[in-house]
């Protein structure tokens, strides 16, 4: 693998698919979203709140009554359910062994999203619950890394890149590694590249989920976008765009904390700013 290649917000603007006069909310594209539990609720807002004001068509989400419940009164505008989608989000807020630990809603979701034949984020919890591939975008942290591969998390953070890289090869998918500076690699390692817009008061709880909103949306309309083309996203296409969800995540941290802390609703808050930045003038500050 040759070094990272810095992505910078100039390289994430054009990664971003802006709407145009033929858009419809389905053409902009369609996030399934398979995330929370009764016990973590809370992830699931986010997940789907970030999407939400990343700008995807529309959400739809499958889970447990309480976490739904929770999401539809924070965001009426998602459906409950499962239907055709252009990407799915699952496994931020679930923990469980296998499908038949989970409630009956979020095991049939995490069929479709093994089955549906289209682009998947996973969060870390849910890598043993789907099927993974050239498809398949894994959002791990150097500790959850470190379980996948085996290695010690101190193994993990001394070389990101090299341990994204070996996250890859072992999955066959395409691994966003979350820290400091973000690593994204293909399983080949024909892509590798490295964002650093984030601000360190960003380590806090709930900073994943959205970050998994944020690239499962702009995963759905790029794939959105290519299926009326008549193409299909590569490896290479949605390693690119993970490292764009980094960027916009890390820049929405970066204005909702103004060099303090912050809640994860003040950064979803900044998305559609800084996407409206990224579209309009192609960068920001």
């Amino acid at each position: 693998m040759s070094e990272p290649v810095p992505f910078r917000p100039s390289d994430a603007a054009r990664w971003l698919t802006v709407p145009h006069g033929e858009s419809t909310k389905y053409r902009r594209g369609v996030l399934g979203v398979a995330t929370g539990s009764d016990r973590y609720p809370g992830a699931a807002v986010l997940g789907v709140d970030a999407a939400v004001h990343t700008g995807v068509g529309m959400v739809r989400y499958v889970g447990p009554t309480r976490a739904t419940d929770h999401v539809l009164t924070r965001r009426p505008e998602s459906v409950s359910g499962v239907g055709r989608v252009q990407a799915w989000l699952v496994g931020s807020g679930i923990s469980a062994p296998s499908l038949d630990d989970l409630d009956d809603a979020t095991a049939d979701a995490f069929r479709h999203a093994s089955d549906d034949g289209v682009p998947v984020v996973v969060d870390a919890g849910a890598i043993p619950l789907v099927d993974l591939g050239p498809l398949a975008v894994l959002t791990p942290h150097a500790g959850e890394a470190a379980s996948l591969l085996g290695e010690s998390r101190e193994e993990v953070e001394a070389d990101p890149a090299a341990a994204a890289l070996r996250a890859a090869r072992q999955t066959g998918s395409v691994v966003l590694l979350k820290g400091e500076r973000t690593h994204v690699v293909t399983p080949d390692g024909g892509v590798a590249l490295v964002a650093s817009s984030a601000t360190p008061w960003l380590a806090t709880a709930g900073a994943g989920d959205a970050l998994g909103g944020v690239l499962g949306a702009l995963v759905a309309g790029r794939q959105g976008a290519v299926e009326a083309a008549g193409s299909a996203l590569t490896p290479s296409d949605l390693a690119h765009l993970a490292a764009t969800a980094a960027v916009v995540h890390g820049l929405a941290a970066r204005r909702a904390s103004r060099g303090g802390p912050f809640p994860i609703t003040a950064l979803v808050e900044q998305l559609p700013g800084v996407v409206r930045d990224l579209a309009v003038d192609g960068d920001a500050a």
